[in-house]
């Protein structure tokens, strides 16, 4: 595994307020997926994926620890009827009654995982990101203040953990993988750690943020 520096902690944290400053919930949710597609199969792309998506919010949880930043990542419940037992943000649907999709992502992590949202400080949005079963989802990039407690919903989340934002923003980490999906080929990441497999949608979102703090 590739060295880890975690002494740059308060020109990083500056370096994703500066990019996230003013961003808002939006964009083309098949952006990120196209980006890292070849433009001989994004028609075919739009053609295949979901047309009516449903809306989600999730959580990108950036823990301000003293000796770096890391990410909170969640293990689903093996027994979930989608996703079983991936990585993920805590997050979900956006409900009739959530007055916006962080209002949603705060109020799923509170459910999920019991992260109370006075410790949680938002940064600002990723852009939507699409998932093959049919969500549009909003990534919420928020910092969190340690000190807090998690109570586990173990209907939904098995376990929890949190990698280095080093590791995640280091290319060395991001490995392409092709998936096949009704007759195309999509170019996904993992990123493998500690034993985790770190893919999909979470994956995808981890590198939109790599890909924001590189143009600075």
């Amino acid at each position: 595994m590739p060295s880890v520096d975690r002494n740059n902690t308060a020109p990083r944290r500056a370096a994703i307020e500066d990019r996230l400053r003013g961003t808002s919930p939006g964009g083309d949710p098949l952006a990120a997926l196209l980006s890292s597609s070849p433009a001989d199969q994004h028609d075919l792309i739009r053609q295949a994926v979901p047309v009516n998506l449903a809306r989600a919010a999730v959580l990108v949880p950036i823990v301000d620890r003293p000796d770096g930043l890391t990410v909170l990542l969640t293990l689903r419940a093996s027994h979930l009827k989608h996703h079983a037992g991936q990585i993920s943000f805590p997050g979900g649907r956006i409900e009739a009654h959530d007055r916006s999709a962080w209002e949603a992502a705060l109020r799923e992590s509170e459910e999920e995982i019991g992260l109370a949202r006075e410790f949680v400080t938002l940064a600002g949005y990723l852009p939507d990101q699409m998932v093959i079963s049919g969500y549009n989802i909003t990534p919420a990039v928020a910092f969190v203040r340690p000190g807090f407690e998690l109570r586990l919903d173990t209907t939904e989340v098995e376990d929890v953990f949190e990698v280095p934002l080093a590791f995640v923003l280091d290319p060395v980490n991001h490995l392409p993988q092709d998936r096949h999906y009704q007759g195309i080929t999509l170019v996904t990441y993992e990123m493998p750690y500690q034993g985790r497999r770190i893919w999909g949608a979470t994956a995808q979102m981890l590198i939109s943020l790599y890909r924001l703090l590189r143009e600075t």
